[in-house]
This record gives structure tokens, sequence and C-alpha cells, in this order.
């Protein structure tokens, strides 16, 4: 029977699949190989064992981690003056560069043996998103040498003599290290890079020494024109086969001391008037002996692999915690003052229209951190999920960049006055640098969410395409043979699931026990996992390698699948909370906007299928009502919006780990009159009760006159008064001849 189905189906299908398999270059497959899949398989699965993602429990800090946060953390946080660092001296002082080196603060993640502090994925990320609410200069300062560097290949890939040598003094800051791989002709295309070495030998230290002599040019490299030592990328040949016969080895990484012959280390750029330290270097001719290269020489050709490894999980810390202190802030910030100012005498926030704007802030925030949280207790138990780290940088920095644009909208003149007093401009700023490094989100959304993420994920699919580029034609018949039954019983199951569901809204999908009324969303998520398996495997069967190059296609589905982490995450996190019913306005806007936003991804893409037809059966059959899901009302927004304009729990777990400010900054001032407001609001409302809308010295004297009020609520009503006003004034400046701003000025309109 087995040598009969070889013959009349494997076979021919073993040959139809081989042309219409979508090619991979090398440098795809190492990407694909490096990290692992976990809850993102499962969400392609068709079927998500839930049961596994809510039994992970929350993150958990240890007591150091714990007192290093309310310690250090809260200490720099007080010592940084954002406007300073960003605006008059464009730099990091001495004294904060002198307590990230003494604090530890560069060896957050590095192991205690060679004297970091050896915290957790989860306390490295929380670190990161309180400093990031104070300057996103001095986070991203902090944030670059514990990922996506030297040190953590260094841990994960280097000798001993290396670890023992670099990883104390990168833990105590004698050196500062960047990565240097984005090079200008290449970009973010690793295959094309131009800086290459070749194998040599060379004098070194007055001896023949076996070595490469490179060229480079390197730029956006953080932290380069302060670094000492330089993680470097480059391809490396062997032309005189020193090595063996082959001449290309593939890239490689080393690392360079800055100070060695050769090296020149480029003046700085500006990234979007962030004062973090960012630029080019180059080298010439420079001589690297081979112990250099990051784990020996048995590590030429292998470091794209070292490198996507590191970024399935650096990826997934770095840039999602810079965005979730943002998302935060912006809730915090914006809640508060749309509570405090007021037009045509009421508070701003009563607006219907802000009120939609105000929700999306707070959903966007909690959103964030409950997917954060996630995706850090998995690192905490040594995964490293490289498709899920790719949704987390991409579409951690889109929710940044919406809420904080919806912020600078209601905040409106407070938020684009520059000065100290300001707190989202900066933020504002550097949205964009956060979209565009570590991996632009255009081609991370269009070409590597989806494009990698539907063959890592799938049960089946990576194992049919191994079996088909087999060069073993009879190996690779008789495994593709092996897989054929089950993967053909999968396509049954995920058939027969999708369009159940489709067709009855999943009515009939399973939930988890233990999660209460919240089981309709999980129904809910069943669901859309099933369609967006099935439409995966019709995609593939119809469109092949095609598939690669239909971008717009990849980045629908990729969003789908990016929408069902962040779901899942946002309801494990209200599982983990106790699924506190204060919360659930935010629950329900979330996962709302969430299943609004798979369903036009998923029309979108049925609308534009290049196979019209195959389009169109698969929308028959997936969703055949079109939309079923309406976004979220306008009482549920006006709920969810309440909950970050008044003193809550929900406000608090909310806007956890956000610093607070010193005393007469800019966040400072509207959160006490943000807090002053609602204690007084019952003065307030005697006083308009008189007719007396309007909050000022006049306004309370007359409802004193009027014995609306007593001299004591007076008293009371006259401080909020103050703090309104100082916190709706921003900041204005001396103008010089050359436009510059005054150093120091911070006086505030009247």
């Amino acid at each position: 029977m087995s040598s009969l189905r070889q013959k009349w189906i494997t076979a021919p299908l073993l040959k139809w699949i081989k042309k219409v398999l979508p090619p991979i270059s090398d440098t795809e497959r190492e990407a694909m190989e490096a990290g692992e899949v976990w809850w993102d398989a499962q969400l392609l699965s068709g079927k998500p064992d839930w049961d596994q993602l809510l039994s992970m429990g929350a993150p958990e800090l240890t007591e150091a981690e714990q007192a290093f946060i309310d310690g250090p953390v809260e200490e720099l946080c007080q010592m940084v003056d954002d406007w300073k660092v960003s605006y008059e001296d464009h730099d990091i002082s001495p004294e904060i560069w002198d307590f990230l080196k003494k604090k530890g603060f560069f060896g957050i993640i590095i192991p205690e043996e060679f004297g970091g502090l050896g915290f957790s994925p989860s306390a490295h990320a929380q670190i990161v998103t309180k400093i990031s609410t104070r300057s996103t200069s001095v986070g991203v300062t902090v944030m670059v040498p514990n990922s996506l560097g030297p040190g953590e290949l260094l841990m994960a890939h280097g000798t001993d003599a290396q670890k023992k040598h670099y990883l104390p003094r990168l833990a105590d800051g004698r050196d500062i290290p960047c990565f240097g791989l984005t090079s200008p002709e290449a970009g973010s295309d690793a295959a094309a890079m131009v800086d290459s070495g070749v194998v040599c030998y060379q004098e070194y230290k007055g001896e023949k020494t076996l070595g490469m002599r490179v060229n480079w040019h390197k730029r956006y490299i953080t932290l380069g024109p302060v670094a000492t030592v330089l993680g470097l990328a480059f391809k490396l040949y062997d032309p005189e086969h020193i090595l063996g016969e082959e001449e290309e080895l593939g890239i490689t990484v080393a690392l360079v001391p800055t100070d060695t012959p050769g090296v020149t280390i480029g003046q700085r750029h500006i990234p979007a008037m962030q004062a973090f330290m960012n630029g080019p270097n180059w080298g010439k001719d420079v001589f690297i002996p081979m112990d250099w290269i990051i784990g020996g020489q048995e590590n030429i050709g292998h470091g794209w692999h070292m490198l996507m490894s590191a970024l399935a999980a650096g990826r997934g810390i770095s840039l999602p915690s810079l965005s979730t202190g943002g998302a935060k802030l912006a809730a915090q910030t914006t809640g508060a003052y749309a509570h405090i100012r007021e037009q045509f005498g009421i508070p701003i926030g009563k607006f219907e229209g802000v009120q939609r704007r105000l929700a999306e802030i707070a959903a966007i925030a909690y959103v964030l951190d409950s997917a954060h949280k996630t995706t850090t207790r998995a690192l905490d138990q040594g995964r490293k999920p490289a498709v899920i780290s790719a949704i987390m940088k991409a579409h951690a920095t889109f929710g940044l960049r919406q809420a904080i644009n919806d912020a600078m909208d209601i905040h409106a003149g407070k938020a684009i006055i520059d000065g100290p007093l300001n707190y989202l401009g900066n933020v504002y700023r550097a949205v964009p640098v956060a979209i565009t490094v570590e991996g632009a989100n255009i081609l991370t959304r269009s070409l590597m969410i989806f494009g990698q993420g539907a063959i890592r994920c799938h049960p089946y699919l990576l194992q049919v395409m191994e079996a088909a580029t087999n060069p073993d034609e009879k190996a690779g018949l008789k495994e593709l043979d092996a897989i054929l039954p089950k993967h053909f019983f999968f396509q049954v199951k995920t058939f027969c699931r999708a369009v159940l569901h489709g067709w009855t809204g999943g009515l009939f999908a399973s939930s988890p026990r233990g999660v209460g009324d919240a089981a309709k969303y999980y129904r809910q998520m069943n669901r859309y996992s099933a369609v967006l398996t099935l439409v995966t495997e019709i995609s593939l069967m119809s469109l092949g390698g095609e598939l690669k190059r239909k971008e717009m296609i990849s980045a629908r589905l990729g969003d789908v699948l990016s929408e069902l982490f962040l779901m899942s995450a946002t309801l494990k996190r209200f599982y983990d909370d106790g699924s506190p019913a204060e919360d659930r306005p935010l629950l329900e806007f979330a996962m709302r906007a969430g299943f609004h936003n798979i369903e036009v991804s998923l029309i979108e893409v049925f609308h534009n299928f290049p196979i019209r037809f195959v389009g169109q059966i698969m929308h028959f059959l997936t969703m055949p009502w079109g939309h079923s899901i309406r976004a979220a009302s306008d009482r549920q927004a006006r709920a969810c919006a309440n909950l970050i304009m008044a003193p809550s729990e929900t406000r608090d777990r909310l806007t956890k780990g956000v610093f607070m400010g010193n005393s007469g900054d800019g966040i400072d001032i509207v959160e006490q009159a943000f807090l002053s407001t609602h204690k007084t609001e019952a003065i307030r409302e005697k006083m308009k009760s008189g007719g007396l809308r309007a909050l000022n010295d006049d306004t309370i004297d007359e409802a004193l006159a009027k014995n609306l009020i007593s001299e004591e609520e007076a008293k009371q009503i006259r401080v909020t008064y103050d703090l309104v006003n100082k916190a709706i004034q921003v900041d204005h400046f001396e103008s010089l001849p050359n436009t510059s701003l005054e150093h120091g000025s911070s006086e505030t309109l009247q």
C-alpha cells in the first residue's frame, strides 16, 4: 500500500511541491532555524491549547530585582533631566554615565559570576520600561548593552577566555559595547553586505598570526561614538585556501577594540533629536586575530545564525519595553490632563471625540503591557520565540505611535510647545526611530511575521519543504510519504473547524475552564485561529512560492497572527490579575478592537487574493456573513476612557512603572492637579449649581460671597485652581539671533 501511494500520489505530489514551493535563501533558512516557535505555533494549529498559556503564571521579580527597581532605577530617574539631556547638553551627563556604571546598569543580563546583576528578562524589561518613561535617550543607553549586542552574544557563543575577559569589563562599564551590522549598501539585507574580511597571516605583537584583514563601513550604530569594543559582522573569504577548500566562508562576527589600528569612529548622528549616542564607523585593512571571533575559529560563517538567535530574544525586550513605557506614560498623563483641562466649563475628557481617543490610549497601554509581560515570562522560562519577538517589535512600536499621536491631539498646544514642562514631545520625536531600528517595521510586517511564521509555526509545512529539497530524492520521497497522511488529516480537521466556526460565529468553539464570562472571547479566538490556519493552507497550496512575493497579502495575514497573539496575551493578563470586574472595560474594548482588525485584514485578503475565485471561496467558507463583530461601542469607549480619568486601582495597575517625576516636573504638576480636582469635586459642583462654571479667583470669591462654599472650602478650591493653572502652562524662551534656545530658561506663560 505504501509503495503504491508513493508511486501514484506522493511522487507526483513531490514534483508539484518542488515547483510551487517558495525558494528559501541561506540567510532566510538560518533566520528560520534561529530561536524557536511557541504560542505562535498554537495559534496556527487551528485549536490553541489555552492551558499551556494560562498555566505559565505572571512574571515575578526576585527581592533583589524589585529592590533595584525601587532603589537605583528610581534614583536614576530622579537624577535625569530629559530637557537638559536632549536639548541643552545633547548628551547624557558624566554624572549619569558614572551612576550607570557604578550601579551595574550595563550588566543587567550578565551573570553574577562575571560581575553582572544576573537579572531575569522580566526584570530587564521593567527596568527599561521605567527609565523610558523618564528619558528615551537614557532608556536606549541602558537597553542597548543588555540586548542585541556583544554581551548577549558572548554569553551564548563566546569562548571561556572571551567571557572571562570581556563580561566583567562590560558589567562594570570599563568597556562600552556597540554592534555593527547595518551598512549603507545593505541595510536590512544581510546577504547584500559588502563589509568583508580575508583570511591571512600577519605579524601581530611580534609573531606571525593567523587572522583576517577586514574592511567595513557601518552606520546607525547605537553607542558607536563612545564604544570601546565593537561587535562586527562581515563576510569572510579565504581566496588562498588557508583554512580549506571553500572560498566563501559566510557571515562572521568578531569583537574588535575600537583603538585597533585602522578603525575609525565617525562623528555622531542625531536620530530625530534624540541624545543617545549613535554614529558610523569604518575599518581599513584592520587585522583581526582569529581568537577575536566570538566563539573562536569554529564559529566562522555562523554569524548570521548567532545574530538571529540573539534577535529572537532581545527584540522581544528592548523596543517593546520602551513602547510599553511610552504608552503607559500617555495613559497616565492624558487621562489626568483630560480631566483637569476644561473647555466651556467642562473637562475636555467629557467630550465624546476626546473620549474615543482616551479609550484607545488606555486599551493600547493595556494590550502592550499584557503582551510585554507574556513575552518576557516566556523568556524567563528560557524560550526564544523568534516570530513573537518580531510581532512584539513591530506592533509595540506601531501601538506606541498611535497612543502618542492620540495623546498629542488631546493635549493640543500643551504638547507642541517644547520645554521642561512638555513630557510628550520627545517621546513623539523618538517614535520613528523605534519603528525604523531592529528591523524596519515595513519589512518585518510584510516579509517576516507571516512569511517566516507560517512556515515555522505550521506543524508540517517545514517538514514538507525539507523533504522536497532533500538532494536524495528517494529519501525525500520517503519523508514526504510519512508526513502526507498526518498533513492530510490536519487539513481535514482544520477545514471542518474553520467552516463550522465561521458559519456559526464561533458558537460551538471551546473555551478553557475557570475564565468566567471571558469564555466568549476565547471561543472567538479559537474561531479565528481555525480560520487563519485554513486560509494559510489554501494560500500556500494555491499560490506556492508566489505568496512570498505578494507582500500585501502576507502582511495582512501577518496582522491576523499578530492580533491573535496580542489578544491571547491580553486574555492571559486579565486571568493572571484575577479577572477584576473593574478592568473589564479595558478587556472588552481591546478584544473588540482586535477582532475587528482581524476581520478587516481577512476580508482584504479575500478581496485582493491573486486568484479571484479562490479568494471568494475562502470568504464563503470562513466569513459568509461578512463582519460579524463590531468595534467597541460608544458606551464601551466612555467606560474605558473614564478608567484613566479618575483615581482607581485599575488606573494604578495600568500605569504601574511610570516614573511620576520630581516635584515641579511637568508630570508631577499634572498628576497633583488631577488628584486635587477629584478631592474638591464636590466643592466645584456647589459652585456650578450657582451658575459659576469657570474656575478662577473671581468665581471663587463670588461663590464665597453667595455662601455657596465655606471659607475652608474656598481655601481648598484655591489650591486646586493654582495647581490646575500651573498644569496647563507651557514653557517660553527668549529668542536669540541664531534662533537657539537660551539654556536654563523654563519660565511659563501666564
